[in-house]
């Protein structure tokens, strides 16, 4: 069963602020530099980093990892910043034969592939809610995709990244995809655990630890949510393999592009929005 949720209706009774969410921290030093009249506020073990692009309120900041730590920093964006959606950018790995090393997935509709409550419920369903995925809305789906046009440009990318980057990561001509994905709170990283994937969910993209847990948050609070996840491996029995360079030089530079991208687009309808109003 999947979810049905009107998202809009905060937004349009108090200002906007957009909190952003990252997984990696390496993604966090690139963003803050977006981020103007900055200042920062520690609560539970995480930095808060709140100001402007573009003239957009926003609230910056690392998740750390897992469930758990991505809900737990989301409903802190909700409840204690008053952010009236999301973004969060981070890494995944894929599942489908067809993503590779630097694709792009925007999520579309997100599950936990650990939640199994049988006998009591079915597997994969979010208890009380009678559903197993979430969706984002699709116009959000349809913002971010023209966040990310550039990024799939090859002279774009040779220019951001370098030669020697694309050719040690084997990134030849990103594709973006907008399809399902899965998380949970273990890296997976075997080819047997990549097959048992496909086996029972044979729609979802690729896996990651976070996604659906935000979604979760979001979905029940009403909060419009972004996902964008930047393929760094194949789930296999390779996917240890230079992972931290990957989200040092591969990663971190797609995201500030993608979040630099999207504050452009937002500022330009806030602008249309004004001279029309």
């Amino acid at each position: 069963m999947f979810s049905s949720v009107i998202y809009s209706s905060k937004q349009t009774m108090r200002q906007r602020i957009i909190g952003i969410m990252s997984a990696m921290p390496e993604e966090i030093e690139g963003l803050t530099e977006l981020i103007e009249n900055r200042k920062s506020t520690v609560i539970g073990m995480r930095t808060y980093f709140e100001g402007s692009i573009n003239g957009i309120r926003v609230v910056l900041v690392f998740s750390r990892w897992g469930k758990v730590a991505a809900a737990t920093t989301a409903t802190t964006l909700l409840h204690l910043f008053s952010v009236t959606e999301l973004v969060f950018t981070g890494v995944a790995g894929a599942i489908q034969g067809k993503l590779n090393i630097g694709d792009i997935v925007l999520g579309t509709h997100f599950i936990q592939h650990d939640m199994d409550a049988r006998p009591f419920i079915k597997r994969y369903e979010l208890p009380l809610l009678n559903m197993s995925f979430i969706a984002s809305p699709e116009d959000k789906i349809d913002l971010a995709t023209s966040a990310v046009q550039n990024l799939l440009d090859q002279n774009y990318l040779h220019q951001l990244l370098g030669e020697k980057a694309l050719d040690e990561f084997g990134i030849i001509q990103p594709k973006l995809f907008a399809g399902f994905i899965a998380s949970g709170d273990k890296f997976v990283s075997t080819d047997a655990e990549r097959n048992d994937l496909l086996m029972n969910l044979p729609a979802i993209l690729c896996v990651e630890m976070e996604g659906a847990a935000v979604a979760q948050v979001c979905y029940e609070n009403g909060i419009p949510f972004i996902i964008f996840r930047v393929i760094s491996d194949k789930a296999n029995d390779n996917a240890e393999n230079d992972f931290t360079q990957f989200v040092k030089h591969v990663a971190s530079r797609y995201s500030f592009e993608f979040i630099d991208n999207l504050f452009k687009i937002l500022s330009t309808e806030n602008s249309l929005e004004t001279s029309n109003g």
